[in-house]
Parts: structure tokens; C-alpha cells; sequence
């Protein structure tokens, strides 16, 4: 293969993925609602401002608009994983239609009532979010992921520029009424899309008992906190979430209060920070996988934080305008990087619970933000919007020292070194036969495997072996052949792909847990990066045919295919195998597949 070939996968548009009708409805769907939602959500805070003059009064609408998560989200992620997410969605847009088209015949008695209709919409919300997040890895291949999500990011923020430049004009110049009927209609066109979409539905036993209900849910939070790099997703945002609660529920008072603004700047303000969005999510597309995921978030919240700080000691509405821009330009790379992170590390199955965990903690820190905003109504709102600003930073330098997330630049120098200098060939030696309490040490990293049957763990270390291996030693070198996999129960291994002028791409760390050499193990083809240690470390050889055993179990299938379509996307090797968007009746079919080239 010559070095044209291998670069030839960067050239291809991130914008390709429109050619999958599929991931085109889900697109266009989303963008239409969105702006719909956009026209709701700031017709109703300007309703509420113009009744009560009060930034707290603002603070409980928005409040409203995410409290029923506290009551139904972690349950509605369960719903969500066990019946068909098509249906749900479609349910979902429907109701909320209703909701929505009733505020124009309420909105002229007691706020009260706006409040409760926002409570309803919400907590009907809580089943459509989870289950639209979870589908798009099924209308996106993987190697297109990083720019679906990027370009699913600008429907979802984009139209926000016309929902709330449109409710700006609306509540100038018009009936604000018409913000909530047009908001109806994009429901309903959400609704058609949707349906016209082949979703394959959830095949799981739908005896939902309570005592189920609460395994289920007890499961996908396990496996989220036992994931390293979600665990760490979810601590920055414990200061970053409450930062932004304090923002937005501020931007309203800021603007028409400190800078003198109109309705319609504010509503220009707000859009153009969608436009901000949009500019980055084209800019990045293409070019998201080129650097981890925590180095684009730590860009993000340091622009974004410093955006706030400066937005704090503005007094022209025309420069706070730009400064909020730029801080959506920013805002886009963090929200991308975090759907990839919960895309990549979490099965389809649990997809549901995951990621309502995500919004039921987000809500609950929004909450508190909000809630801290009213103390705009006693403390200098310009001290109040600094003090989120600072807030933001900390968070943002937070994810600098996180477990998977962090950028160690000595520490991937030393890496780098290390594949360099590593011997050419492996050196582990003979190793010892695992026994059942390695299989155990190993279920306590991959919570998957404590479904496994007694027959299934006794099968998976019957020719097993376990090898202590120092730091720098080689594992696995790129181009080799082997049937064998290997799980890692304690220490580290960093793994590249080595170019024809001898440097390294795709440069990863892995830790306790995680595994590598699957796709030569159950493929045949030869192994695509070289392993090393980065220090003292035990693994677990799997020889290929317990790995094909282990395949018949879905949710594990469902790990070991998305660790191996992430891999593949990330190699750019035309000659390899593509694994995405496989059922788990196809992966069924790799316990007999050839395990020689």
C-alpha cells in the first residue's frame, strides 16, 4: 500500500455523512425542532420577565424546565434501553405539541400556570432526550462519528441564531403567541422525520417489575462509574454545569438591565451565540479525531471562561453581543467532545440509562446555578457573572488533571519514547494459567462480565494466561499476526500506529481494564499498532476462540464492536474489516470466522 492510499481516508469531507438518508432526517429533524424549542424557551422567560421584573422570577421558569428530571430522568433511561426508542420519540414530540399550543390560552392568567406547562414539557423531555442521544451511533458509522456529532451539534445549536433572533422580532414587533404555535408545528415535522427513520428496535425482555427496573438502573450506573473517563466527565461538570446555570439564567437581566438592551438585542445576542456555535462545529468537523477529547474541552471551558469575565465588565450591548459569540465559537468543541466520550464508552444497551444519568446530574447542577443566579437580585449582577467566569476556568483547568481526560505532555513524550525504544519483538515470557480469582479481578474492571454463567468464566480461563510484565516491555507489534487478545488488570500500556517515516498517530493510553489485540484475535488480519508497557503490568492472554464464545453475549459483543469499529476509524486502514452499525446476529457469525490470514 503506498502512502497516498493510507492518507487518502483524511481527505474525505466530513460532510459525506449526508449521504446517509438516515443520519439526513435525523439532522433535519433536530434542526427544526430546535429552532421551534428556541422560540418557546425565550418567549416564555420574556413573558415571565415582563410580568414580575425579576431576575429570580426568570431563574424559577428555567427552573421548572428542568426540575421533573429529578423525578423521572434516572427511570426514563431505563424505559428508554428496554422498548423501542422510535416509538418513544414519536410519543414524546406528540405530547409536547399539546403542551406547547396550550400556552397562548393561559399566558394572560396567573404565571403559575406557565410554570406548570413548562413542568409537564419537561418531564415528557426526560424520555426524548436519552433516547435520541442514544441513536445516533446506529444512523452514524463510526469512523463518521466525530463529525455527525459535530454537524448534529450545529442543528441542535445552529437554529437557535433564527428560533431567538424570530422571538426577538415576535415580542417586538408582534403576538409573542405566534413563538409557541410555530414551536407545535416543528414538533410534528421532528415527529415525520423521526418516523421515517429504520431504528432497530431493543430486543430485551420488557417484564419491567420494579425490583427489574432498579437493576437495570443500578447496572448503567455501575458501569458509568466504573468507567474512568465518564467518572471524569461528570466531575468537571460539578462546576462547569452550576457556571452556566449562573449565566444564562443571567443573560436576560444582564442584558436589559446593566447594558440597556431591547428585546430584540437580546434575542440578537442569544442567536449570535448560536452563530458562534455553528462556526466552530463546521471549523472542527473534520478534524476532531486529530486530538484527544479533554484537550478540546479544556479549550473550550478556558475560552469560554474567560469570555464571561470579559462579558462581566462590559458596557456596550454592541461588544457584549461579540463577546457572547465567541463564547458559543468556544462552547462547541466541549459539547461535541462529550457526546463522542459517552458514544464511545458506553454499549448500545445502556446507552439509555447513561446517558440519563448525564442529564438528571446536569439538571440537578443547573438547578443550583440557577438558584445561585438570584442573588443577582441582592449582590451586583456584574459580580455574580464574574464570579460564574472564574467558576468556568476552574473547571476547565480541572480537566487538565482527570483520568482521561488530562493532557500530559511529558508523559506522551515519554510514551512516545518508549515505542521507539521498545524491543522489536515480544517479551513476555511463559506466563502462569489464570485461575477463577483473575477472572473475578477482571469482572471488577469490566462490570459486563459478572452476567457471565459459571460454564462461561470457567471457558474464558481454561487457556488463558497471565503474564507480570515490566515497564517498557513490548506486547504486541504492528504488522505481526496472533490469536490471542489481552485484558489488562493492573498497571498501563500506551499504543501506536507507526507511519513510513517512522513517527506514531493514533497514540492511546490504556489502564486496568481495558483491552487490546482483539481485532487480529477474532479477524485473522494482521495486528494494527504497537503495545508497550508505560509501567509494571499484569495481563490476561485470551486466545481467540474464548473471545468468539464470549461474543454470543450481547452486551459484551457490544463492548468488544465498539472498542474495534473506534479502533479501525482511527488506523485508516482500507484493508481492515468496518464493523459499524453490526447487529448481534452478525457478531455472532465471528466465533467462525478464520483466525489465519
Amino acid at each position: 500500500m503506498t502512502t497516498d492510499e493510507n492518507s487518502s481516508p483524511q481527505k474525505v469531507s466530513p460532510y459525506k455523512v449526508f449521504r446517509n438518508r438516515s443520519f439526513t432526517l435525523m439532522w433535519t429533524g433536530q434542526l427544526v425542532e430546535t429552532m421551534g424549542v428556541a422560540l418557546t424557551s425565550l418567549a416564555s422567560a420574556i413573558l415571565v420577565f415582563r410580568m414580575t421584573n425579576s431576575a429570580m422570577s426568570v431563574g424559577f421558569m428555567l427552573m421548572a424546565s428542568v426540575a421533573p428530571s429529578l423525578l423521572v430522568g434516572l427511570f426514563a433511561g431505563v424505559i428508554v434501553d428496554r422498548y423501542d426508542r422510535k416509538k418513544i420519540m414519536i410519543i414524546t414530540n406528540l405530547v409536547r405539541t399539546a403542551l406547547v399550543l396550550l400556552i397562548p390560552f393561559i399566558m394572560g392568567y396567573n404565571v403559575v400556570w406557565l410554570y406548570v406547562i413548562v413542568l409537564l414539557s419537561s418531564a415528557v423531555t426526560q424520555f426524548f432526550d436519552p433516547a435520541h442521544e442514544s441513536v445516533l451511533p446506529e444512523v452514524a458509522a463510526e469512523e463518521d462519528l466525530a463529525a455527525a456529532n459535530s454537524l448534529m451539534a450545529i442543528s441542535a445549536f445552529g437554529s437557535t441564531a433564527i428560533g431567538f433572533a424570530a422571538t426577538g422580532f415576535i415580542a417586538s414587533a408582534a403576538d409573542i403567541s405566534w413563538a409557541f404555535y410555530v414551536n407545535g408545528f416543528a414538533y410534528l415535522f421532528s415527529s415525520v422525520c423521526i418516523f421515517l427513520i429504520p431504528i432497530q428496535p431493543m430486543h430485551v425482555d420488557h417484564k419491567a417489575g420494579g425490583t427489574r427496573i432498579i437493576n437495570n438502573l443500578k447496572l448503567g450506573m455501575r458501569h458509568l462509574y466504573q468507567t474512568p473517563i465518564l467518572r471524569s466527565v461528570l466531575s468537571y461538570q460539578v462546576f462547569t454545569v452550576i457556571a452556566m446555570g449562573v449565566m444564562n439564567t443571567l443573560l436576560l437581566p444582564f442584558a436589559m438591565g446593566p447594558l440597556n438592551a431591547t428585546e430584540f438585542q437580546y434575542g440578537l445576542q442569544e442567536g449570535l451565540t448560536s452563530v458562534g456555535f455553528v462556526i466552530a462545529s463546521l471549523l472542527v468537523a473534520g478534524i476532531f479525531d486529530r486530538a484527544r477529547e479533554g484537550a478540546w474541552i479544556t479549550a473550550s471551558l478556558v475560552g469560554m471562561a474567560f469570555s464571561a469575565i470579559a462579558y462581566s465588565f462590559t458596557r456596550s450591548i454592541t461588544l457584549a453581543i461579540f463577546i457572547v459569540m465567541i463564547s458559543g465559537f468556544f462552547n462547541a468543541p466541549l459539547s461535541i467532545g462529550r457526546r463522542l466520550i459517552i458514544q464511545r464508552n458506553t454499549p448500545r444497551e445502556m446507552r439509555g440509562r447513561v446517558n440519563s444519568v448525564f442529564f438528571v446530574s446536569s439538571d440537578i447542577l443547573y438547578l443550583i446555578g440557577m438558584a445561585l443566579a438570584g442573588l443577582a437580585d441582592i449582590i451586583n449582577i456584574r459580580i455574580v457573572y464574574f464570579a460564574s467566569g472564574v467558576l468556568l476556568l476552574f473547571g476547565g483547568l480541572l480537566v487538565l488533571v482527570l483520568p482521561g481526560l488530562r493532557q500530559n505532555k511529558s508523559e506522551w513524550k515519554r510514551a512516545l519514547a518508549m515505542l521507539k525504544s521498545a524491543p522489536a519483538t515480544p517479551t513476555l515470557g511463559i506466563g502462569r494459567a489464570a485461575i477463577l480469582a483473575d477472572f473475578n479481578a477482571l469482572a471488577r474492571r469490566l462490570p459486563s462480565f459478572t452476567a457471565l454463567s459459571s460454564k462461561e468464566q470457567q471457558d474464558f480461563i481454561k487457556d488463558a494466561r497471565v503474564f507480570e510484565v515490566d515497564s517498557g516491555e513490548t506486547i504486541l507489534r504492528h504488522g505481526e499476526t496472533g490469536d490471542t487478545a489481552y485484558f489488562i488488570l493492573d498497571g498501563k500500556a500506551v499504543a501506536g500506529t507507526v507511519t513510513e517515516d517512522g513517527t506514531y498517530r493514533s497514540l492511546s493510553k490504556m489502564t486496568a481494564g481495558d483491552f487490546f489485540g482483539e481485532i487480529a484475535a477474532l479477524t485473522g488480519v494482521s495486528r494494527t499498532a504497537d503495545v508497550i508497557t508505560s509501567e509494571p503490568t499484569t495481563l490476561i492472554q485470551v486466545p481467540s476462540q474464548a473471545l468468539r464464545n464470549l461474543m454470543s453475549n450481547p452486551e459484551i459483543s457490544s463492548i468488544f464492536l465498539a472498542k474495534m469499529t473506534e479502533r479501525l476509524s482511527r488506523t485508516n486502514l482500507n484493508e481492515l474489516p468496518r464493523f459499524s452499525n453490526i447487529n448481534h446476529r452478525d457478531a455472532q457469525d465471528l466465533r467462525t470466522a478464520p483466525t489465519t490470514s
